[in-house]
């Protein structure tokens, strides 16, 4: 009966969970039903650029601005933290309504401030970013023979010594006939209250609609003056625009207006919701994208193994030939040790600046948690790029919550070190609440100085940073404290032997072992070299990184890569009789970072050529070097719990006094 009541269990919990998975849409991924006529409003987001990474706001260029006034969209935390300002626009179709010749706006004659910035926007290449129903607006090109996609599009473009403008804009929204009958129980906030439920009105005929693509041609159109007299907002111009993207005519002139236009298009598509995103997604050379990564997880798997076979049999050997032997040989032979043997009186003697490895493992194992914890979840959808800034706002919430890991380890390692001392806990559990947030904080905030003194809206507001420590100080701070204690109330491991008083004397080397440290990370960074290139193009070329499924692989052969590495270093020292493994142990795999960070550099010569202004290039380095100390601690921390865990059982498979 006990069996039958768990089966009879289970059932409710799946039809639970089933009724709960029609009732509600992951956040982001709901679908909106419009109604012919209903009013679709168009966002816009910062105007972006690759040429120098800063973000500005979209209205400090001489643009049309909404009738009702620019208004704030809701922003969640991991959108302000990557720059996005979305507000509204004067652009507003109705849909499945065709419109031409909408006249937006004529600006004031523009004066010398304005010419300026405007030349400059266009130098820079920077693009206008829209939004209409979470979609951003998408630009197609043709190249030889190629169609290449492009977010947004350019402000304007320089021919010879003139600047034009692209001041008329072609629409086209791609709409899918909306197919559910009941969609009462979709749950939402802000976009999501622009659902219709269609309970109640079954018997309605009147079609509704869903946006499954937004696309933009832009064109430079040099409106004749008496066309545009007594013209209001969304007023039709008497004379036709015929929108040519090969040829340009509004020249922008210092002391003269600018007019905005556009035209609308309603397309019926066979794309159906769920795959309005892959337009996005697609990346150019994607079967050479999943071909490389693939076999570069082959290959640095069957190196990993190669390695760790060899490393077994030779620790097995050893030791069983050191078991089968009786007393007396075991005697005769521990006067004629060698290697490994020799150092069991110091191999865990304390290293030098305990407390400060304490912090850094315990570092090490938040932020490779988040990292793990994040990336499980946007492989499972949860942080699709529908989402805007879900991703970083997760990793900032999971990096709280697993403060009580880093006061956990940090702690109860610090307490293994000094055989179970209490002594010191509390300012160890700080030292690890502080010392890469504080770190991170210096970089962030020398940063953000030159986004402010850029005026860009990449720079993090001041209310902002108000947040973010007092979620430092109330949320992560405590947590780890609490860790910190529980560590504390924890048994410390017992070392397998006693150390001596007096430290063994090292023997001379015939190379340095810090050569051999740093040159341990070529192998862990061979793992993840290829996916690094696509990650730095999705930050810095402004492309969708979408696969998160290949990366948590990468992610996990990185962990056991880091970990056999170190642990053969740790290995290779004791042999010669180096017990300084400590550190040296945390840094044969965190060197990984050196590596990264001198991709970084080769990223910033060759593959991003257009970078201009010594602020672009110091926010670059400046965001790469928070980048690779986090990867650093990480993978830091795999190598030293390794090596422990090792060394710990190596010197307690065989007894010798």
């Amino acid at each position: 009966m006990r069996s039958f009541d768990k089966f009879k269990i289970w059932v409710l919990c799946i039809c639970l969970v089933s009724e709960l998975g029609y009732g509600f849409y992951l956040p982001g991924s709901y679908p909106h039903k419009y109604g012919v006529g209903d009013y679709l409003n168009v966002k816009v987001n910062s105007l972006t650029s690759i040429d120098t990474e800063l973000p500005y706001s979209y209205y400090s260029l001489p643009f049309c601005k909404p009738e009702e006034g620019v208004k704030d969209s809701a922003e969640n935390l991991g959108e302000l933290l990557m720059g996005d300002r979305i507000e509204n626009s004067p652009y507003r179709f109705k849909m499945y309504t065709n419109e031409t010749e909408v006249f937006l706006c004529q600006t004031k004659p523009l004066s010398a401030d304005e010419f300026k910035l405007l030349k400059e926007r266009i130098d820079e290449m920077y693009q206008v970013n829209l939004i209409l129903d979470n979609l951003p607006a998408i630009r197609y090109t043709r190249k030889e023979n190629y169609f290449l996609r492009w977010t947004g599009y350019p402000v304007g473009i320089k021919v010879q010594d003139a600047y034009y403008v692209f001041n008329h804009l072609k629409f086209t929204v791609l709409v899918h006939k909306f197919e559910e009958t009941n969609v009462a129980r979709v749950m939402g906030t802000g976009d999501g209250s622009e659902v219709i439920s269609t309970v109640g009105n079954e018997g309605s005929d009147a079609p509704g609609y869903m946006v499954v693509g937004f696309e933009v041609v832009p064109c430079s159109f040099q409106h004749t003056p008496d066309s545009l007299k007594n013209l209001k907002m969304y007023n039709k111009l008497p004379s036709p625009i015929k929108c040519d993207p090969t040829t340009v005519s509004m020249a922008i002139k210092e002391n003269e207006p600018v007019s905005f236009t556009y035209e609308v298009n309603f397309v019926e598509s066979d794309i159906k919701w769920p795959s309005r995103w892959d337009a996005y997604l697609k990346m150019e050379g994607a079967k050479v994208h999943w071909f490389s990564i693939l076999n570069s997880l082959m290959v640095i798997t069957f190196l990993a193994g190669i390695v760790l076979v060899i490393f077994l049999r030779t620790i097995r050997r050893d030791l069983a030939r050191y078991d089968e032997l009786d007393k007396e040989a075991q005697a005769q032979m521990n006067e004629e040790l060698s290697g490994w043997k020799l150092v069991v009186g110091d191999v865990f003697r304390a290293p030098s600046n305990p407390g400060l490895l304490c912090a850094m493992v315990g570092d090490g194992v938040q932020i490779l948690g988040m990292a793990v914890v994040t990336i499980m979840f946007a492989a499972l959808g949860f942080m699709s790029p529908a989402s805007r800034g879900t991703l970083i706002t997760g990793m900032l919430f999971f990096y709280m919550i697993l403060g009580v890991a880093a006061g956990y380890v940090s702690v109860r390692l610090w307490r293994t070190i000094f055989c179970g001392d209490h002594k010191g806990w509390v300012g160890v559990a700080w030292k690890a609440a502080c010392f890469f947030p504080g770190l991170s904080f210096l970089i962030l905030t020398v940063l953000n100085f030159l986004l402010w003194g850029s005026h860009s809206t990449g720079a993090i507001p001041f209310s902002l940073f108000v947040v973010l420590i007092l979620l430092w100080f109330c949320i992560s701070v405590p947590l780890t404290l609490i860790g910190g204690y529980l560590g504390a109330k924890a048994p410390h491991i017992e070392y397998p032997v006693r150390t001596n008083q007096i430290p063994r004397e090292i023997p001379a080397q015939k190379y340095p072992s810090w050569l051999l440290v740093l040159g341990a990370g070529t192998l862990p960074f061979g793992t993840l070299f290829i996916e690094l290139f696509f990650i730095m193009s999705s930050l810095w070329m402004g492309r969708v990184y979408y696969v998160f499924g290949f990366l948590l692989i990468v992610m996990i052969l990185l962990v056991v890569v880091c970990a056999e590495v170190s642990l053969v270093l740790t290995y290779m020292h004791l042999c010669v009789e180096d017990w300084k493994w400590w550190w040296k142990s945390f840094f044969a795999s965190g060197s990984v970072a050196i590596y990264i960070f001198l991709y970084s550099i080769n990223y910033l010569i060759f593959d991003l050529k257009s970078l201009s202004g010594p602020v672009s290039a110091t926010l670059y380095l400046g965001y790469s070097l928070f980048m690779v100390l986090a990867i650093m601690f990480a993978t830091g921390t795999v190598g030293f719990l390794s090596s422990f865990w090792f060394v710990h059982y190596l010197f307690s498979s065989v007894k010798l006094d």
